[in-house]
């Protein structure tokens, strides 16, 4: 289930960065015999993770004069992925390294791998949705580094302004909304399927709905007990991807257009509302200034506006190797400790605008945030009103979901025939991950 946008997207959002190093572990010695020790710190290549490192570098380095740390960066791919489990299975990964949350965490053997992190203070004031994405056999291994992202939908204020609309709590309102925007001659729904990747978010974006329903899906899911096509609750995110079609809602050039188009229309009032992860706000904002006050956000609604909520993707998070030891082990561990609190989340504010709200209590989003970023943060405040994504509660995903997602869009596919494509999609991994009951 995991959106793999293209490279440039990749760098754009910074989603599920999968890193290489580029060069060799920097030395071993744990400390001089003045007492200062230095480390290594493994990151993503980048611009913005390379930012953030250095940011992060600077001021614990102010605060922490004694403890030096040197960054290695690794390139983006899925040879980053190969490389991080290599370098961790020959004891060569550096005394720190950032890495992916959820189903990629739990394929780098944590328990082996990894120094466990569960007794340290600061646990408690992790996000609970961040917790479960790095935690194994309850054990909690790692830091957040970044904001959540949601998946959701981007929203022209001005012209929910002019029609007297409101963000809607439920699909019904949404579908709503989107015959008056028709009516004022405005695209009320921007899709696109140029970046095929961007085709996903009515059923990915979804799942806060899917589990409020059916609060044991994932696990039914992971097991081949439930699927798309037979769970009317899941099922109901192609069914939307074909109703916004089927209603002539999207732009017409929805089969062609990419997202930078998408996000003009939406920036320049060309289109009223743009499903896509918040992650590309940043980018927009840097475009077109105006879109900060002019662009808001609301999660993707469901049948039920009591259970309205928004599905989170987590930020990567900060990893000490088990091959870390002695007095680097304590100055590693001093290092996350400074990243998951209110300092580490000023730190990286300072290193660019947030993408999301922080899974860290106490780190407040800044007040000159884009207006989007500031919307997600009552869903993450509110009690049960958002949800992990599903690539982060099971492993089971296919590689073809954005063509049929595009196909449903398109009114190539019918819904059902989507989703049962999909459930037989995902069967080759799960076989190949050596699942129970497939």
């Amino acid at each position: 289930m995991t959106i793999r946008p293209p490279s440039t997207a990749l760098a754009l959002i910074g989603l599920l960065a999968l890193t290489a190093c580029s060069a060799g572990s920097l030395g071993s010695s744990d400390s001089g015999g003045d007492g200062k020790v230095s480390i290594s710190y493994l990151i993503g290549n980048q611009d913005q993770d390379v930012k953030t490192a250095e940011q992060l570098v600077k001021d614990f380095s102010a605060k922490n004069p004694d403890i030096t740390i040197k960054t290695e960066t690794r390139p983006a791919g899925t040879e980053g992925d190969n490389i991080v489990k290599t370098r961790l299975s020959t004891g060569d990964m550096p005394d720190v390294f950032n890495y992916n949350t959820g189903s990629l965490f739990q394929a780098i053997a944590p328990q082996k791998n990894l120094v466990p992190l569960s007794d340290q203070g600061y646990i408690g004031d992790l996000d609970e949705n961040f917790k479960k994405t790095v935690t194994a056999d309850g054990q909690v291994y790692g830091v957040p580094v970044g904001g959540f992202m949601g998946g959701a939908v981007l929203y022209n204020i001005p012209i929910y302004t002019r029609l007297g609309l409101k963000p809607p709590a439920t699909w019904a309102e949404f579908m709503a909304n989107s015959a008056k925007i028709k009516a004022a001659g405005i695209p009320p729904v921007i899709q696109t399927y140029g970046e095929t990747w961007t085709s996903q978010l009515f059923v990915l974006g979804d799942f806060h709905n899917v589990a409020a329903v059916e609060p044991d899906f994932a696990d039914k899911y992971t097991k081949n007990q439930a699927k798309y096509a037979t769970s009317p609750a899941a099922l109901k995110g192609f069914e939307h991807t074909e109703a916004v079609h089927d209603a002539g809602y999207e732009n017409k050039d929805f089969a062609s257009a990419k997202l930078p188009d998408g996000l003009r229309m939406l920036a320049q009032g060309k289109g009223a509302q743009y499903p896509i992860l918040s992650g590309v706000v940043a980018n927009m904002v840097a475009t077109y200034p105006d879109a900060a006050k002019n662009v808001g956000l609301f999660a993707l609604p469901g049948d039920d506006a009591s259970k309205n909520g928004l599905t989170v993707w987590t930020p990567g998070a900060n990893y000490i190797p088990k091959t870390t030891t002695g007095a680097k082990l304590d100055a590693a561990k001093k290092f996350l400790a400074f990243i998951a609190s209110p300092d580490g989340c000023k730190s990286q504010t300072a290193a660019g605008a947030p993408t999301g709200p922080y899974a860290v209590k106490g780190c407040d989003l800044p007040a000159d945030v884009p207006q989007a970023i500031k919307d997600m943060q009552p869903y993450l405040d509110k009690q049960g009103a958002s949800s992990l994504a599903l690539e982060f509660v099971s492993p089971v995903k296919g590689p073809s979901l954005e063509q049929i997602t595009v196909e449903v869009g398109s009114g190539i596919r019918k819904a059902k025939d989507g989703a049962a494509r999909y459930d037989e999609d995902v069967k080759k991994q799960a076989q190949q991950l050596g699942l129970a009951g497939w």
